[in-house]
């Protein structure tokens, strides 16, 4: 009996214990592995980046012409249709001028009696005395001919020893003398002519004058009836049609050089500073279809006070004409290139915190270290980093945003799947150990 009471003690023990031990490897929990963030990373490159200041712009055309008819009157014919292509100095209308034409022609014949008029007064009223000073005129300059011949002459004789040195001293005083009287004659007739103009000759003259007066005012008249184009272009508009009146306050033709475009940007003023007249830049359609390559014409000086920008051109060769005057267009202008640059994805940059700009590192420790960085110039998706990053370093552009400093990482490769991390991660197991 003692036995039995014996070996049941022992069982119950041993179940008992049994027990614990099954108890105690269901309560402990096993621990939690660290959990690894996938991202993706980049390089840090040294290169070449560029200071790209774009805007939308209106274009318009190199140049431009309203022609305004500087009289009324109906429209006789045009000689050029909308989108011709004109010259400058070509006849593109003309407007009825037959009344113009007939007060010109009456204007030049009064002009042509008017100066008869006036011949006939002057040869009519000749005096006397002025006809026998042109003829002692005429006398004086004979003689001073005949004795500046003779004094050469004589000059020529005495230089050879055939004369003695008298007769050349008399031949010289005999030129001074003609000299003088011809010079006396002539001072003689310039005095009666001017005393001869009498009030008749003064008349007549004036008479002249008016006459040729309203013969170029109907000269001119006439030719206002023709409209020739004052620029090389484009017919860009004609609103009206022959027979319609045509005045000077309603334009009658538009022309437009379109040979070369300009487009007018506001660029804000904190980028106004890197902006130089011969910038190279490029004129591009809003769906980038086309460009331009041109270059800027002209930086405005002055702010306008609204918006806080200055108006800048940018003047490009139009081949065809395919860029249309009045359409808008997208202007990309090449401020500043840096050569050496430090430069990283636009994507690695995080929100920034208190005003700094951040990025987070992909250390060789697998780790992601949060750096606080400089940026300088951005093109496109590409960021100049000025101070903070150091070539060759990696840097996180997918899967950073939430990462803390010093977070563990495991970088994806490109084409990597999600099944192949965990498989890496477990080393392929998938069920308990």
């Amino acid at each position: 009996m003692l036995k039995y009471h014996t070996q049941m003690r022992i069982k119950t023990a041993a179940a008992l214990w049994v027990l614990l031990l099954a108890a105690g490897c269901a309560t402990k929990a096993p621990e939690p592995a660290e959990s690894v963030a996938p991202v993706q990373d980049a390089p840090v490159l040294r290169t070449t980046i560029q200071r790209l200041i774009q805007a939308r712009g209106i274009l318009y055309a190199i140049d431009q012409a309203t022609v305004l008819p500087k009289i009324s009157a109906p429209v006789r014919e045009f000689y050029v249709n909308r989108g011709a292509r004109v010259r400058k100095g070509q006849l593109l209308a003309e407007l009825e001028n037959r009344d113009l034409a007939a007060a010109a022609a009456e204007s030049k014949s009064l002009l042509d009696q008017a100066e008869a008029a006036y011949r006939s007064i002057v040869s009519a009223n000749l005096p006397e005395e002025i006809a026998k000073a042109q003829s002692e005129v005429q006398s004086a300059k004979e003689a001073l001919d005949a004795a500046q011949k003779l004094l050469d002459s004589r000059k020529a004789l005495l230089a050879q020893g055939a004369l003695p040195r008298r007769q050349v001293d008399e031949a010289n005083v005999a030129f001074v003398q003609a000299r003088s009287q011809h010079e006396v004659a002539v001072k003689h007739l310039s005095a009666l002519e001017q005393v001869g103009r009498d009030a008749t000759t003064r008349q007549a003259q004036a008479q002249v004058d008016a006459a040729k007066g309203r013969n170029q005012g109907a000269q001119v008249q006439l030719e206002y009836s023709k409209i020739y184009s004052p620029i090389d272009g484009v017919i860009a508009d004609r609103p009206l049609y022959a027979g319609e009146i045509a005045s000077p306050d309603k334009p009658l033709l538009t022309v437009m050089d379109i040979s070369r475009v300009v487009a007018r940007a506001n660029i804000p003023a904190e980028q106004l500073q890197y902006l130089k007249v011969g910038d190279p830049a490029t004129i591009a359609a809003l769906d980038l279809s086309a460009d331009l390559k041109g270059k800027v014409s002209v930086v405005s000086p002055a702010l306008d006070a609204n918006s806080t920008t200055a108006e800048v051109w940018v003047e490009a060769i139009n081949p065809g004409g395919h860029f249309k005057p009045g359409s808008s267009a997208q202007v990309s202008i090449l401020a500043e290139t840096v050569q050496d640059a430090i430069v990283i994805p636009l994507a690695a940059i995080l929100p920034a915190k208190e005003g700094a700009e951040i990025v987070m590192v992909a250390g060789a420790d697998s780790l992601a270290h949060e750096r606080t960085i400089e940026t300088g110039i951005r093109e496109g998706d590409k960021v100049q980093v000025l101070k903070g990053l150091n070539e060759g370093e990696r840097v996180i552009v997918v899967g950073g945003l939430r990462l803390a400093d010093k977070a563990k990482i495991h970088v994806e490769k490109p084409g990597e799947k999600a099944d192949e991390k965990t498989d890496k991660k477990t080393d392929g197991k998938t069920g308990p150990a």
